[in-house]
């Protein structure tokens, strides 16, 4: 089991009732690789991280963590989960927090003593280390959340949307905090919202919808699969007559109320575009050129109707 990888899910499937909410996802983690976990709401990401962690006993599959089942001794020791809740005593002070999870993971003396110095400094809250939790801003929360999950120190790392309403410079520091980890060797699951996090931080992506993963592999690579060699044109349109999405779709577009989106093999293209907006009737009032990123192919494979 030596050279088994971090994480291996081989055909998971959960059904509640007559909802399967995961329906035979496989995925891998090396050594050292941050993957992010992408989808809608509802798609089943948390079943497949509550899964991993133990909390969810699946129907079908395996979930193993350098070979171990997850459910055993030896996976639960090798692995930190990091919840978009925040798990936190309100009324004790940093050290005590992170004291209370560290006894919880079978740390003492000294052992314990020397994690949470670590966590501390890692975090960034050396100054507020015997401040109450309850006084700290949300950003400081959200760091020591993330230390009191994995103060025992763990190979494998869940963390579940870890800048949820966090400002600019907290989500910086948290950044450098996932970075901190990758550093030491670390495998990372990192599940997102924000696409731009998932190209900043993850070295493959996995995207998940109706309880599959549809689509699996670095951002280029999945940008290429998707798209090949074209780009987005993004057409805001005054429309007053409510002809656009008409007109969009004859021309293999969308609209969405505000903006029309394209897709082109060829910027002179634009010039097609723009003379059929005109020819329509249509008021243009900007246009954009931009290559196709991550959120292009996250719309393109999932769709753009909001989900709750």
């Amino acid at each position: 089991m030596s050279n088994a990888p971090p994480l291996q899910i081989s055909n998971l499937v959960k059904r509640f009732g007559g909802l399967t909410a995961v329906e035979g996802v496989s995925l891998e983690v090396r050594d050292r690789e941050c993957v992010g976990l992408l989808g809608p709401n509802g798609a089943g990401k948390s079943t497949t991280i509550r899964s991993i962690v133990g909390r969810v006993r699946p129907d079908a599959g395996t979930v193993r963590i350098f070979g171990h089942p997850a459910e055993s001794a030896e996976a639960r020791a090798a692995i930190g989960w990091v919840p978009q809740e925040l798990a936190l005593y309100p009324l004790l002070t940093c050290r005590e927090n992170l004291d209370s999870f560290g006894r919880y993971q079978g740390l003492s003396g000294k052992g314990l003593h020397d994690a949470i110095a670590w966590c501390i400094q890692w975090a960034t809250l050396a100054d507020k280390a015997d401040t109450i939790v309850k006084q700290l801003s949300g950003g400081m929360k959200r760091r020591l959340n993330m230390a009191c999950g994995l103060i025992h120190h763990p190979r494998v790392v869940l963390l579940d949307e870890p800048t949820v309403g966090v400002d600019p410079q907290s989500r910086n520091n948290i950044f450098e905090m996932i970075e901190a980890l990758r550093a030491e060797g670390m495998a990372i699951i990192y599940t997102t919202h924000y696409m731009e996090e998932a190209e900043r931080l993850c070295d493959r992506i996995a995207i998940i919808d109706h309880g599959k993963v549809i689509a699996l592999g670095t951002r280029d690579d999945l940008v290429h699969q998707s798209f090949g060699g074209r780009s987005d044109v993004l057409m805001r349109i005054n429309d007053v007559d409510q002809k656009a999405a008409a007109w969009a779709g004859i021309r293999n577009g969308t609209y969405d109320g505000q903006v029309a989106h394209f897709s082109i093999e060829q910027p002179t293209e634009i010039a097609s575009l723009l003379d059929g907006a005109t020819n329509n009737g249509l008021d243009v009032i900007d246009v954009v050129l931009r290559r196709p990123n991550l959120e292009s192919v996250f719309l393109q494979l999932t769709g753009r109707d909001l989900r709750e």
